[in-house]
């Protein structure tokens, strides 16, 4: 697969940058012991998700999302039996997330460094704004970037809104992400090109089925650095 067309890159952000995904899954686990007397892990688990579903239009993704469908899942998974006290350490829970340290994965900074130099990078990333603009901040990564998009969501019309806003053909935008229902498959859909580089741990939201993939129309990458043997 060439790249020579390519003029500008795109970038996600959570768990292709820096750490994300990890700090949910541990925190899952604090809010299904903080509920252990009320129901089983496992059910704790699957109405938590549920909830985040019922609330993604109303949220949107990120940790204060995350936070509000824990509060709500936790009164109804006991009742409301469920005291103020224990409703505060859900809250800490989400706290203690948000002052985590960004934890920049291998070889960011030197693959974003040396692609700086050769093109337009542009960082495409979903979540909450405020925590996005305070990860970025922390990460000194933004003077790599041209553009920052925090965006609502990560489907089709919304990349073809950014890159008509930014005057980016597709044709000339490689997005480079870790989940291939967010980075990947919308940017073949209109046309650009894209990069998957996995993270070992997936989100379920962003689970796909294998058997709708045709990994002809990407590449796959086990590491970061490996960018550099490509662009």
């Amino acid at each position: 697969m060439t790249y020579s067309d390519i003029k500008v890159i795109g970038f996600d952000a959570d768990d292709t940058l820096w750490v994300n995904e990890t700090f949910f899954r541990d925190a899952e686990q604090k809010f299904a012991q903080l509920l252990s007397p009320y129901e089983t892990f496992n059910k704790i688990d699957q109405e938590l998700f549920k909830k985040e579903m019922d609330n993604l239009s109303l949220y949107g993704y990120g940790i204060k999302g995350f936070v509000l469908s824990m509060i709500e899942s936790a009164i109804e998974i006991s009742n409301g039996k469920i005291s103020n006290s224990k409703l505060k350490e859900v809250i800490n829970i989400g706290k203690d997330m948000l002052n985590k340290p960004v934890e920049l994965l291998d070889d960011v900074e030197n693959v974003l460094t040396d692609l700086s130099k050769k093109y337009r990078l542009i960082l495409c990333t979903k979540g909450d704004l405020l925590d996005q603009e305070r990860k970025l901040e922390k990460s000194n990564l933004s003077k790599y970037f041209h553009h920052v998009e925090v965006m609502s969501d990560k489907k089709k019309e919304d990349y073809i809104k950014i890159l008509s806003h930014l005057d980016i053909e597709p044709e000339n935008f490689l997005m480079i992400g870790n989940s291939l229902k967010s980075d990947i498959l919308p940017l073949i859909e209109i046309g650009a090109k894209a990069i998957h580089i996995p993270f070992h741990t997936t989100w379920q939201h962003e689970s796909i089925d294998d058997d709708t993939l045709d990994e002809n129309q990407f590449l796959t990458l086990d590491r970061t650095l490996k960018l550099l043997d490509h662009l």
